[in-house]
């Protein structure tokens, strides 16, 4: 497989991928024509229709975490983007996301969780460490990393780490509801998004919660034939190279896991590398 980008070839897709392919991936950062790709993007139909759609936040019961269609995935593909506050409609959406700030600190969504499974069977809201830090990490990324509630809800957040990272943890609401795992086994996909979120976050990255959250995604791939956390797998569907970043699979950890300086020469980092490239 060549090295090289196929620039020209990204460049023929929606203005959205060529905003980003000039923003992130050459050389060339003018500003002028990276203003013009932007103003072209924000203009998308596609991009303007999840803007729209997010006005009525926060949206329908969250019923599965990996729904690529709930409005908690289409928010942080909004800001991986790089919309901000200063685009039209997006101080509307993170208004209504600030408005639904739990006690403890963190972003609620609507929930819905059967009796069956530890819930009360109605639509409420709530939070888990399975979407909470979707919400902060997409209010860093409009610009709003230094808001108090933004912070309070990263502390609060960060501080349920544990040695072996963030488990499943869900706000009171939720009652007795957890995942299908261990309960002292770490979340990989709780991980993943708290490290996701943190990393956006000025001074963050430093948390003493980052490295045990960095081992515990590490060692759950060094580890995958053996252990499967919360029936998290890294097999073969994991390694399939999925977009957007939605779930729990390579990509998606390789782009959190890359953030961070400390793991980058890491084997066990450079091994899932070498099967992204592959």
């Amino acid at each position: 497989m060549s090295a090289e980008i196929p620039t020209q070839w990204l460049m023929e897709g929606p203005a959205w991928v060529q905003f980003a392919v000039q923003a992130e991936l050459t050389e060339d950062h003018r500003g002028a024509e990276l203003a013009t790709l932007r103003a072209a993007m924000l203009q998308d139909e596609g991009i303007q229709a999840l803007v729209a759609e997010l006005q009525t936040w926060p949206g329908p019961p969250l019923t599965s975490h990996k729904s690529a269609g709930h409005p908690l995935h289409k928010l942080a593909f909004l800001a991986e983007l790089g919309l901000t506050v200063r685009d039209p409609g997006i101080q509307p959406i993170a208004d209504a996301i600030l408005s639904q700030v739990a006690v403890q600190g963190p972003f609620r969504v609507i929930m819905n969780i059967p009796v069956h499974f530890g819930g009360s069977g109605e639509d409420q809201l709530a939070w888990a460490l399975c979407d909470a830090p979707l919400a902060l990490y997409a209010l860093a990324r409009f610009g709003l990393g230094e808001h108090p509630a933004v912070r309070k809800a990263a502390d609060f957040l960060a501080g349920l780490a544990r040695e072996n990272g963030w488990p499943c943890a869900v706000s009171p609401e939720l009652g007795n509801f957890r995942g299908p795992g261990r309960k002292g086994d770490p979340c990989p996909f709780a991980n993943l998004i708290m490290l996701q979120a943190l990393a956006q976050l000025p001074g963050c990255q430093d948390h003493p919660a980052v490295q045990a959250g960095l081992e515990a995604l590490l060692s759950a791939w060094a580890e995958r034939q053996e252990r499967h956390p919360y029936l998290f797998y890294m097999g073969t569907d994991f390694c399939k190279l999925k977009a957007p970043l939605v779930w729990y699979d390579i990509l998606h950890v390789v782009d959190v896991l890359t953030h961070f300086p400390q793991v980058r020469g890491d084997a066990r980092l450079g091994e899932m590398l070498a099967v992204v490239r592959a």
